[in-house]
């Protein structure tokens, strides 16, 4: 098993996290947009998605063909559950948010297009406008939001207990930079 994560694995980790604070970031203000921002912000919330959406597909790939390092010994079997049920979950929320929000867009009876970073424009879902479907997918893409806001902090509380409690190397297998504590 090796020691720590391989550079792909810690880059993909960062640069989807980050994203994803950006994203919900983002979400929660939305709405709150001066009118003459909106369509250009969500037009930036819907490429960084589909970003994330990407880069997920690519980041489960890594996970299921390169091991990751072991937990550290020690570890009580709740707080093992706890890791790996956190760990299905950020796969689901970093694939199930860009879809639904792709779903909602696609189903959207206004049509948008949806501009990848204004490059070029990505498909539509084959789905049949429709107001009710386009709102249930939004309704799902905002609970997997608040979901990932929970998860978000319950993962970085965890890292920081192993760091600063536990002295483990549970956070420098990610910050490959950070020396465990003593």
């Amino acid at each position: 098993m090796p020691e720590k994560y391989t550079k792909v694995a810690i880059a993909l980790h960062w640069i989807i996290g980050l994203a994803i604070i950006l994203m919900l970031a983002m979400g929660l203000m939305l709405d709150s947009l001066p009118d003459d921002y909106k369509f250009q912000a969500y037009q930036l919330h819907k490429s960084l998605g589909l970003t994330i959406l990407v880069l997920s597909f690519v980041r489960l790939f890594w996970r299921l063909t390169h091991r990751s390092p072991a937990l550290p010994a020690g570890m009580k079997p709740w707080e093992i559950w706890a890791a790996k049920l956190t760990h299905y979950a950020f796969y689901i929320v970093m694939i199930g948010i860009p879809l639904t929000g792709w779903a909602l867009v696609s189903a959207s009876p206004m049509q948008f297009p949806i501009m990848w970073f204004g490059i070029f424009e990505w498909p539509h879902l084959p789905f049949t406008p429709d107001k009710d479907i386009s709102h249930n997918f939004g309704e799902m893409h905002e609970v997997l939001a608040y979901l990932t806001i929970i998860l978000l902090g319950m993962h970085i509380g965890a890292a920081l207990k192993h760091h600063f409690v536990n002295k483990d190397t549970v956070l420098t297998r990610m910050l490959p930079f950070l020396k465990p504590l003593k």
